[in-house]
């Protein structure tokens, strides 16, 4: 293989049995791997192969799990590498069960490197998505660089970072798990669609009586304050609530005046009208500016808005939303405070209300805790690998 006399390399960090051994060879994906045509029994959805398979999804640029189910694998779109002991799947188009030179292709290694270890270089530098019409053509061509098989270092890194990926799956599924647990308790705190108790009550209130039901413009009324200069401005959003404007990786440009927002005071609870019935709407929790094309929601003596705040984001609260909103197609749907007004609310009692907004709080800032760890693995993983692969910008 001509691409493998190329001047060797050395990544900026080895394990310490291989810093004196010898540097790494290039060579081109197309010399490491051959190409075998897919058993049909692959492309059956009851069929199964032995072992386990990483998959990449491109896409994301990301690992997203492992899976002893080769055609669970397949049926995914958008395009992945699925690497297994001795052979690798590509799918190469969007229809999944397509064969020959525009469906699924099965690649074996070479014996100078092993699947596993290729499977991580790969994922390592994902396609680019302008690639992925063609993206079989551009990825035989990728430069791959590994060590001597025969060292044993090539099966060292692979099993670093097969390790790490453990880690991160675990963490990954605990994250899972918490939000899971969340929307089930969250089912149990609240009552069902038509119902006025709900299944689950602290120990405090299970002899109260059931909850009341209130005109949602007795519970609050619509602030419409000017913002000014000292106040940060915050959006909502759909899944975090109201955050810092400043935080969102997106560019929003600001009005040109701060009077030309809205002010929200602590506990006020502000939603976007296009996106109410998407549950976009958020607690704040400190005064702050909004965007002038948001409905400002201030509570009554007898409200807890954070409790109010996760009864928004219920499904059958969704609904309600939906239908009190004006507009021809979903895209043109707003709430507006006077519709928001008629929509029937539960109230139970105010000490209810906090009990069941602080249990919540506890939970999110549980799972918020979880997130930050896997993220910090993810980020983790992602500086280790770059510094266990040379990259080919620096050969």
């Amino acid at each position: 293989m001509a691409e493998q006399e190329k001047e060797a390399v050395v990544p900026n960090r080895r394990f310490p049995e291989f810093r004196d051994s010898t540097a790494w060879t290039e060579a081109r994906l197309k010399d490491l791997i051959s190409v075998i045509a897919p058993p049909v029994k692959l492309l059956s959805s009851s069929s199964r192969l032995s072992g386990q398979f990483p998959i990449v999804d491109q896409s994301q640029q990301s690992i997203c799990g492992w899976t002893d189910d080769a055609s669970a694998v397949i049926s995914k779109s958008p395009p992945f590498i699925v690497f297994g002991d001795h052979t690798c799947v590509l799918k190469l188009v969007q229809q999944p069960f397509a064969q020959g030179a525009d469906g699924i292709k099965i690649l074996k290694a070479k014996a100078v490197v092993s699947t596993e270890y290729l499977f991580h270089s790969l994922s390592h530098r994902p396609l680019a998505t302008e690639d992925y019409k063609r993206h079989f053509s551009i990825l035989k061509e990728r430069r791959v660089f590994y060590p001597n098989f025969e060292t044993g270092e090539q099966q060292k890194i692979a099993d670093c970072l097969t390790s790490l990926d453990k880690v991160i799956a675990a963490q990954g599924r605990k994250v899972k798990a918490l939000k899971t647990y969340k929307r089930g308790l969250m089912q149990q705190l609240f009552p069902l669609e038509g119902e006025t108790s709900p299944r689950l009550r602290f120990p405090a209130f299970r002899d109260a009586p059931e909850w009341n039901e209130a005109k949602a413009g007795t519970l609050f009324t619509n602030r419409s304050e000017r913002g000014d200069d000292s106040l940060p401005i915050y959006s909502v959003t759909m899944t975090d609530g109201l955050v810092k404007r400043t935080s969102l990786g997106r560019r929003i440009d600001d009005l040109a005046e701060a009077t030309g927002n809205k002010k929200a005071h602590r506990y006020d609870i502000a939603y976007n009208m296009m996106r109410m019935w998407q549950g976009a709407c958020g607690v704040a929790y400190e005064e702050c500016m909004v965007s002038p094309a948001y409905v400002v929601l201030s509570p009554q003596s007898d409200v807890h808005s954070p409790f109010y705040g996760y009864l928004f984001k219920l499904p059958q609260m969704l609904r309600l939303f939906t239908a009190h909103s004006r507009g021809l197609t979903e895209d043109r749907l707003r709430l507006y405070y006077q519709d928001f007004s008629n929509i029937p609310l539960l109230q139970p009692d105010l000490r209810e209300q906090v009990r069941i907004a602080d249990c919540l709080f506890a939970l999110d800032a549980r799972i918020t805790t979880e997130s930050k760890k896997l993220a910090d693995l993810k980020s983790h993983k992602k500086g280790l690998m770059q510094q266990l692969f040379p990259v080919p910008e620096d050969v």
